[in-house]
């Protein structure tokens, strides 16, 4: 499975100006204050007043890899028609048509609470085999 590294850091991330936050050193907002001072001209702070410098700031994001799931067109051939039908429903009415299929054959990485809830959605409509996504990769989550 490929592994993602910093090869894209966002356009207009929030940085954190606080390096001396003893989380700093693994959190994202960090980390991209240090690149973006090096390469922008303009930043886009986070509050500093709102910011705790320990385990419970509301800002920080681990700079380690998530693994997230690409696609499911394998559901629909290993399910019958009424559980994909009623599967399909949940699913669009929790994301909307167009972001349904583009998770379904992979345009959009599938974080782990999605993930958790295709799952919950298939039980719901009767599957009781084991099903994989289509692929798994690493990447890192800058909004999540």
């Amino acid at each position: 499975m490929p592994r993602k590294e910093y090869t894209s850091l966002p356009t207009n991330y929030p940085v954190c100006e606080h390096n001396d936050c003893p989380m700093a050193t693994n959190c994202l907002h960090q980390i991209a204050h240090a690149i973006m001072l090096k390469n922008e001209e303009y930043l886009r702070l986070i509050n500093p007043t709102r910011c705790t410098k320990d385990t419970s700031c509301a800002y920080y994001r681990s700079n380690s890899p998530m693994l997230y799931a690409r696609g499911f067109t394998n559901f629909q051939r290993r399910m019958f028609p009424d559980q994909y039908r009623r599967f399909m429903e949940i699913c669009v009415g929790e994301w909307g048509r167009n972001p349904y299929f583009e998770r379904r054959r992979g345009a959009r990485l599938i974080p782990i609470s999605e993930q958790e809830f295709i799952l919950k959605v298939l039980k719901i409509v009767g599957v009781t085999e084991e099903m994989q996504f289509d692929s798994y990769e690493q990447a890192i989550n800058w909004y999540d």
